[in-house]
């Protein structure tokens, strides 16, 4: 399914020749997000993502970046989490030097211009208001903030108006030199094009890039002995609300079997929660679980919009559905999961960018890539008996944690309502 060579700067690179298509994808994986940032600095990686595509020596301005790619009909885009930063670019197949030609200057010669840090810095503070005046939004922010409280895996990526605003240029040059390096990166290819095509192409373009040592993560701290709940009043049409548990990190042997739990519990419109508090009650028109596996960490979330007068019916209603789980799964349920699980996967790794994406997600963030056909017999190989006791395990009552955003929540019997 794919190749790998690292260059003797530490460059990782993964591809996968996808000869039924005629597109490209590159993607630029590099360990650096929100993760890697002290409280003060909250916001440094999204900052400096935003700025490489602000001009580089070559292309001075935002719009020429962008249009040296659209010009050609591509995809130019990029992205900051918790634990990486990526830049990617998708392109017909002719155009692959030009993306890489892109890609590698924004990387290595943007110019992080003074008056451009500073009309970004407006920019940032603005897509925070948007997401603070979003509800669903912010309730998610909340949850994790009730999830890992003072902690870098609690805090939104985008940082806080304050954190953004004291962020200076030097501070911004000098955690682009510390973190984008070349041995704290992976370069992910998927398209219709050669392994040995593309580790020529990147050894040129990276041939001046010297490694160094990266900082590391801030770990989690999952210590919880009782349920915790975080509420905001809004005068908002709706309450949103936002329950979750402690989950898996990305290497737990139980992982998959928590993301079929998942899948039981809400992922679809024939999921338990869906058919239960939408189909059958009709408190909500969107609710829906996801999971998230961090390094060392990971949670299980449910999120939904309800009337504030069905705020108590709804988590009631989402509480019985969780504590359900810890019962024996009726085996046509598991299948249809598996299938499910399958199903989305291989129907997602037809696309370049999500074939990029799930190699050079894995190799930077665990150093082991499972093929989807891995991936797939370790789906086949769960049962009702491993998913009641990752159930049983995982969900009880100490480790619930509960977010709202609702006009005069009462926080107290709001926590009185979390049991199972």
């Amino acid at each position: 399914m794919y190749h790998k060579t690292v260059l003797d700067n530490g460059l990782r690179i993964i591809t996968s020749t996808m000869p039924h298509t005629r597109a490209v994808c590159l993607g630029i994986f590099i360990g650096a997000g929100s993760r890697y940032e002290s409280a003060d600095e909250a916001g440094t990686s999204h900052f400096v993502e935003h700025l490489c595509f602000k001009g580089t020596e070559r292309r001075a301005t935002a719009k020429e970046v962008c249009e040296e790619i659209e010009g050609v009909g591509g995809i130019l885009n990029g992205g900051t989490d918790k634990e990486l930063t990526v830049y990617w670019a998708k392109v017909a197949r002719p155009h692959f030097p030009l993306a890489l030609d892109v890609l590698s200057d924004m990387l290595l010669h943007s110019k992080f211009d003074p008056g451009e840090v500073e009309k970004e810095r407006q920019v940032i503070i603005e897509e925070i208001n948007m997401s603070l005046d979003s509800p669903s939004h912010r309730v998610d922010m909340l949850i994790d903030e009730v999830l890992w409280p003072d902690q870098a895996l609690g805090r939104d990526v985008a940082g806080t108006k304050e954190t953004v605003a004291a962020l200076s240029q030097h501070r911004l040059l000098e955690y682009d030199a510390h973190q984008y390096l070349p041995n704290n990166t992976v370069v992910s290819v998927a398209g219709d094009i050669g392994h040995d095509e593309v580790v020529s192409s990147l050894s040129q373009a990276f041939s001046d890039w010297h490694d160094g040592a990266p900082q590391s993560w801030y770990p989690a701290e999952d210590e919880q002995n009782a349920s915790r709940c975080q509420v905001e009043h809004r005068d908002t049409e709706q309450a949103h609300l936002c329950l979750a548990l402690r989950g898996l990190p990305l290497l737990h042997p139980d992982r998959f079997t928590l993301d079929l739990l998942n899948v039981i519990l809400g992922e679809g419109m024939s999921s338990r929660l869906f058919l239960e508090v939408r189909e059958k009650r009709g408190l909500a028109y969107d609710i829906h679980s996801y999971v998230s596996h961090f390094l060392d960490s990971g949670s299980i979330n449910i999120c939904a919009g309800v009337a504030p007068r069905h705020l108590d019916t709804a988590i009631e209603a989402v509480l019985e559905e969780v504590a359900r789980l810890k019962e024996v799964i009726p085996e046509p349920e598991v299948i249809k999961a598996k299938e499910l699980s399958k199903g989305r996967l291989l129907l997602r790794m037809e696309e370049t960018r999500s074939v990029a994406g799930w190699l050079g997600v894995q190799e930077l963030l665990t150093g082991r890539i499972l093929t989807v056909d891995e991936a797939v017999s370790i789906i086949d190989g769960v049962n009702a008996d491993g998913l009641a006791r990752v159930a049983q395990t995982l969900l009880v009552a100490d480790k619930l944690n509960l977010a709202v955003v609702s006009p005069h929540p009462d926080g107290e019997q709001l926590r009185a309502l979390l049991r199972l």
